[in-house]
């Protein structure tokens, strides 16, 4: 950090020649058969790569382009990012250890590496080269992104969330927000070793799916909640049908008898085809489902989500943007508000009070670690306010007390109370040991 201004350094950016961006430009279309010839490809495709080099050294050749050997390699190595990957954010997209990769037009890219967000070298030629990527990313989606739908949710072929704005909402140039997705879907024994919770409370979560306790996932953006609800997705037994509903898949359940659903805009041009959450949540009920998993929770679906809780399908799950359980509890009291019901609140809260059995909250803390800050178990109604006890309680230095550590190096505590919901587990054959509640 400079000393004198306070800012972090810029990155040294690694530009393409003024000559071979401008031949990238104009030859991007032209070496396409089809706009979307190459949208399911990739730059490992060997294939692909031959003809995309024949094709440019045939149109170089026709045109009479002269180019020194250094400046065709950099002209054919952008060119196979920009037709078979994902331009200037290529090599991040592929390095693993890369989490989050954040275009803020088209000078301006950071990535988020072990908790900690840098400022990358990598820079796209202009907004026309961005906007390509961008382009490139919801064309195999079948989205439109244009001045018509300025703001598109998207994934890449990966699973990896992509969240795309375009000028004039994004006043520098047009906007890629990724969240990584890994190569390999962490399972519980990971979050352990990453120390974002103990073996024991990996067996209570584990005990509260397969008693088919509904449960709520909350926590801020890019505090795990969708990794931790991939998770305990996973205790769902073998042999009952799951239905996942997502805006962007990302859910990677291991189970055979698995249905996922993905929201759906509408045909370009129209209003027609469009499918939402809530669409999706009513439709999933016709569709006999054991459980329902609700990649997030963010509008009047929570009334559909609730009512499906509430009537038979227990051992559901969803996440919903909120900092603590006491907070989630409100921000469903929102949402379920939004479905336009003209609900008394005391009827939303009883709702909530008999439909949500436990509530775990996920932050990321100062460090940059992601762990689960406290579980708390919905136990009614007390008046007209929802009733929550914690059951396990993060802490630093060993001292547990009301309100989670923010800092690093800590552990899930205890509260010392045994939950009500334990009663249910030897039901499903399960038996916690006591000393699992005790401090």
């Amino acid at each position: 950090m400079s000393e004198q201004t306070g800012q972090m350094p810029q990155a040294r950016k690694q530009r393409t020649t003024p000559k071979v961006a401008g031949l990238r430009r104009w030859l991007r279309p032209k070496l396409l058969a089809t706009p979307d010839e190459f949208d399911l490809a990739t730059t490992a495709d060997a294939e692909h790569h031959q003809t995309i080099t024949h094709r440019l050294q045939t149109l170089l050749e026709h045109n009479n382009v002269q180019l020194s050997q250094d400046e065709y390699q950099e002209l054919e190595a952008g060119l196979i990012d920009d037709l078979l990957g994902f331009g200037a954010i290529e090599p991040l997209v592929q390095d693993p250890s890369y989490s989050e990769i954040m275009a803020n037009g088209a000078e301006v890219i950071f990535a988020e590496r072990g908790g900690k967000m840098e400022e990358t070298e990598f820079v796209f030629d202009d907004e026309e080269h961005i906007l390509w990527t961008a382009q490139r990313i919801v064309r195999p989606l079948q989205r439109e992104f244009s001045r018509h739908n300025p703001m598109v949710d998207a994934r890449l072929p990966d699973g990896s969330r992509v969240h795309l704005i375009m000028p004039p909402s994004a006043l520098q140039g047009t906007t890629i927000t990724i969240r990584k997705f890994p190569d390999k879907a962490l399972t519980w024994q990971d979050l352990v070793s990453f120390g974002s919770f103990t073996e024991g409370v990996a067996e209570f979560l584990r005990a509260c799916v397969i008693a088919r306790l509904n449960i709520v996932v909350s926590g801020g953006t890019g505090s795990g909640k969708t990794t931790l609800l991939n998770v305990i997705s996973n205790f769902i037994p073998d042999d009952e049908r799951t239905i996942t509903i997502e805006d962007s898949a990302e859910l990677q359940l291991s189970q055979r008898h698995v249905v996922r659903l993905e929201t759906a805009p509408p045909v370009p041009g129209g209003h027609e085809g469009r499918l939402t959450i809530r669409d999706l949540v009513k439709g999933s009920l016709r569709m006999r489902p054991d459980r329902i998993v609700v990649g997030e929770i963010r509008d009047g679906a929570a009334l559909d989500m609730l009512q499906a809780m509430n009537t038979g399908h227990d051992g559901s799950l969803t996440t919903v943007h909120a900092n603590s359980p006491r907070d989630a509890v409100s921000r469903l009291e929102t949402l379920t508000m939004m479905a336009g019901m003209d609900l008394p609140l005391f009827v939303i809260r009883s709702q909530i009070a008999g439909a949500v059995d436990v509530i775990i909250q996920q932050a990321r803390l100062k460090d940059g670690s992601r762990k689960i800050t406290q579980i708390s178990e919905v136990q009614g109604m007390e008046g007209e306010n929802v009733i929550l006890q914690p059951i396990f309680t993060y802490a630093t230095n060993g001292k547990a007390g009301m309100q989670p550590s923010r800092e690093g190096g800590g552990q899930l505590l205890p509260s010392g109370l045994r939950p009500r919901i334990a009663d249910r587990f030897p039901e499903y054959g399960i038996e916690l040991p006591p000393a699992l509640f005790v401090t």
